[in-house]
């Protein structure tokens, strides 16, 4: 089995996901200054071109949370429990990609990606449109969390996981995380795991 990764954000997750879970999986990195990610072969795997894609023989799966719920089910993990849970899990990883994370994500493109691929210097107004959007779905988040330890009470999920993806890039990337006291404590807790911070096994600067 293998994950297709490079470290950009989406696949942040599902590379700290197998490492924390210790899934049997190949870590292969692709080079997306190459276009790696671009090749007749990756495309019939994620004919999407993007990263991650989980492959195994002859199943293919791409997004990062459905990457996330299936290394889960294949260690048997309950941070994707086979009860009621599911449908709580599901909100959040709905909510994620739809509100709270295009605020954090498009401030990583613009203060991270940017530079690193030389497309250009960051955009004022979509910088401040995006900090507006993180500030008004991370209020939502620091007040869930208030009293909490995970999203799901006690319990730790690939939700946590999925939610918290453009954090370890806060300052980097200007996001306002020191203005949510609740999450920077939950984030404190996902940093206490070695494999939510050091997620790959490869880096650009390290190949």
């Amino acid at each position: 089995m293998k994950l297709y990764y490079a470290d950009v954000l989406m696949p942040r997750k599902a590379c700290a996901l197998a490492g924390y879970l210790k899934a049997p999986v190949e870590f292969v990195y692709l080079d997306l200054a190459k276009g790696e990610h671009k090749t007749p072969g990756y495309l019939k795997l994620n004919p999407n071109g993007k990263v991650p894609t989980l492959a195994d023989g002859e199943r293919s799966i791409w997004e990062a949370d459905a990457i996330l719920c299936t290394l889960a089910q294949i260690t048997k993990s309950d941070l994707w429990p086979a009860d009621s849970r599911q449908a709580e899990i599901l909100r959040w990883l709905s909510w994620n990609a739809y509100q709270f994370n295009p605020g954090g994500s498009a401030l990583y493109f613009e203060y991270v990606i940017k530079p690193r691929f030389n497309i250009g210097p960051p955009d004022d107004a979509e910088v401040a449109k995006a900090q507006a959007t993180f500030r008004t779905y991370g209020a939502i988040l620091n007040a869930h969390l208030k009293g909490r330890k995970w999203l799901l009470d006690d319990q730790l999920t690939i939700a946590d996981f999925s939610a918290a993806v453009t954090l370890p890039y806060a300052d980097k990337a200007h996001i306002p995380l020191n203005e949510f006291p609740e999450m920077q404590r939950w984030h404190n807790q996902l940093n206490e795991l070695d494999a939510w911070r050091n997620p790959f096994p490869v880096t650009h600067d390290k190949k």
